[in-house]
């Protein structure tokens, strides 16, 4: 794929692995910057870079635009200690005094208002770009502006602190705000309060092992790296503050111990959960953690994963002729996108160029790159917070990732059909793949099929995780609901085990209370025809039948796609055990990984492995679920 922009030449001493330098960073934000400001307003308040608009509306799109971008600029320009070549810093302070001259106001340049966020509240995160970029620019454009336009900003981002966030990450941009100005001799009793309102939330949304749940429910996604460590551990950064530092420093170098497993040998995240059409912020977390000291990674894996994830996007069309990133994965792709989702939304990949901060001679830079975890051997990790299993082969490189605990519904809501998100309801998800469309069948899905309604998986609830030397085990259960006839069934229960050797996966349910005319279905990983990955399902314990399912619509990754699907007519309690296999290995043989399996009691399964002759036993009970190996 050819870049609108150019990147210096590779060094392939330096960087084995991607051939980016500090300079490719310089480069790359300079070229992103470049293309975005081409729409800019002509007071340059406002970049209304074209696209379908958000639910918020143009003018919070434009104000968008400014801000995400000028959290780039920021950090090329406090990376380079002022230096500012292409002269950004004066177009985003000129900026800052248009928008904010006469805010609410219906004219070219006007910022909308910080509202809450059921009312207007898309400006609120809007807000702490607009403060972290002051914060890291202070000397070459804060320090320079008149006292009216101060005056002005201030009275503008304080909107951010007299108002209602969203229940979840967002009270991290007030959070921010207040930073800002108390870091510039404007502080006081508001902004003391909006900061420990934050952290007093930020503590009760700790889960341990590094991990954040998104608000009070259980969702845990890419927003862990990208926002709930990432604005603690830069604010206590550039404030000095020791205590702070090392506080929310500590977790997040234990979020990276786990976080560092999930890109691929391609440099690719997960396809997982929402916002994905930030891309290569998934590194943010990597990058503040070298950058700050809090990183269990030496500086050649840490830039090893930073500039694998932002070289996978700008090779595979995340820019487009004109530049700018797109709204989606590769190119644009629909189905990634939130209803919140507009032109400039996708530069909150921004938070990637946290890396800068390292100056040119930090080891970030100047150590050899050193291979990713992917790329070393046969790895299974298991995360228990977030019940999570992770799963990575060497001979393709390949992650995959298997979800038994984040779900994405908040604790006060139901658990409608309609509510399943193909982003977090999915039995699992890597880093070459992505869920089908809700209008196609559900890759990763066990359903319960009744009357031709097929079940669908909202709440997850975790019955733990664990792993030993090359395996490893994630388990949960889930109430079956339905999008017509009655939501639920009395006493219907599916309770579900993933066991992971290698690039194998046992998968094992037992279904609880199936009514007469129930129908079981299970499908596997969603591939496209010709793309180099192969997705095996193969039933070993109660399955009746087996079949290949169309996707037209396809995925992230491919236009049309095709998986493998099982079923079986059950009634009562049902134990059903299946292998799976996701690889790009391409003399791949097939799943003839387990030789014996054999189901007892309604309660226990025991399969035995080929090669060693290892066995898994799961025994399920009221209490929970236990795995060994034996």
């Amino acid at each position: 794929m050819t870049l609108s922009f150019e990147l210096p030449a590779e060094d392939r001493a330096r960087s084995p692995y991607t051939g980016y330098t500090r300079a490719h960073w310089e480069a790359a934000a300079d070229g992103l910057l470049h293309a975005a400001w081409r729409w800019a307003t002509p007071g340059r308040a406002l970049l209304d870079l074209p696209g379908r608009p958000s639910a918020s509306g143009v003018r919070s799109d434009g104000l968008e635009g400014y801000a995400r971008t000028f959290l780039a600029a920021a950090f090329r320009v406090a990376g380079a200690e002022g230096k500012d070549p292409h002269g950004w810093l004066e177009r985003y302070a000129d900026g800052l005094g248009a928008g904010t001259r006469t805010p609410g106001r219906e004219d070219t340049e006007s910022w909308p208002l910080i509202l809450d966020h059921q009312v207007q509240g898309q400006p609120m995160v809007e807000s702490a770009s607009v403060a972290i970029g002051l914060r890291l620019t202070r000397p070459w454009l804060w320090d320079l502006l008149d006292d009216g336009v101060r005056d002005r900003a201030e009275e503008w981002l304080r909107g951010a602190l007299r108002h209602t966030p969203a229940p979840n990450n967002w009270y991290l941009f007030p959070y921010s705000v207040a930073g800002f100005l108390e870091s510039v001799g404007r502080g006081d009793a508001e902004t003391a309060r909006a900061r420990e309102r934050a952290l007093e939330l930020l503590e009760g949304w700790y889960r341990g092992g590094g991990w954040y749940a998104d608000g009070d429910g259980r969702a845990f996604d890419h927003y862990n790296g990208w926002a709930l460590h990432l604005y603690p551990v830069l604010d206590a950064h550039l404030s000095g503050d020791t205590e702070l530092g090392e506080r929310y420093g500590a977790r997040l170098r234990e979020h990276l111990e786990s976080h560092a497993a999930m890109f691929g040998a391609d440099g690719a995240p997960l396809y997982f959960g929402r916002s994905l059409s930030y891309r290569f912020a998934a590194g943010a977390a990597a990058g503040i953690g070298a950058v700050s000291g809090h990183t269990p990674l030496s500086p050649g894996v840490s830039r090893r994963l930073v500039s694998g994830s932002l070289r996978y996007f700008l090779e595979r069309g995340a820019t487009g002729d004109d530049g700018l990133l797109s709204l989606g994965w590769h190119g644009p792709h629909e189905a990634t996108l939130q209803t919140y989702s507009g032109p400039s939304s996708p530069y909150w990949a921004s938070k990637a160029f946290v890396a800068l901060l390292a100056p040119a001679e930090h080891p970030l830079w100047t150590a050899t790159e050193e291979p990713a975890p992917s790329e070393g051997p046969d790895r299974v990790l298991s995360v228990p917070a977030p019940g999570l299993l992770v799963q990575s082969t060497r001979a393709d490189g390949i992650v995959r990732l298997h979800n038994h605990g984040s779900d994405h519904v908040r604790p006060h809501e139901g658990e409608p059909a309609a509510g399943q998100d193909p982003l977090y309801a999915r039995q699992a998800y890597s880093t070459v793949t992505g869920p089908t469309s809700a209008a196609n069948t559900a890759d990763n899905h066990l359903s319960v099929r009744l009357g031709g309604a097929r079940s669908a998986r909202v709440r997850i609830h975790p019955l733990g995780a664990g792993h030993g030397e090359g395996w490893g085990w994630a388990a949960s259960w889930h109430r079956p609901v339905f999008p017509s006839g009655p939501p639920t069934v009395p006493g219907l229960r599916v309770e579900s085990v993933t066991v992971v050797r290698g690039r194998y996966e046992l998968r094992v349910h037992r279904v609880l209370g199936a009514p007469d005319g129930a129908r079981i279905e299970q499908t596997g990983w969603a591939t496209g025809p010709g793309d180099g990955v192969r997705s095996q399902l193969h039933g070993l314990h109660g399955w009746q039948e087996r079949e290949e399912v169309r996707a037209p619509q396809g995925t992230a990754f491919t236009r049309w796609a095709v998986l493998p699907r099982l079923s079986a007519d059950t009634r009562g309690t049902a134990l059903l055990v299946a292998l799976a296999s996701l690889t790009a290995e391409p003399d791949a043989g097939g799943l003839a990984a387990v030789t014996d399996v054999r189901a007892a009691n309604g309660d226990t399964v025991e399969a035995v492995w080929a090669w060693d002759g290892a066995r898994t036993r799961i025994v399920f009970g009221s209490a929970g679920v236990t795995v060994d190996q034996l």
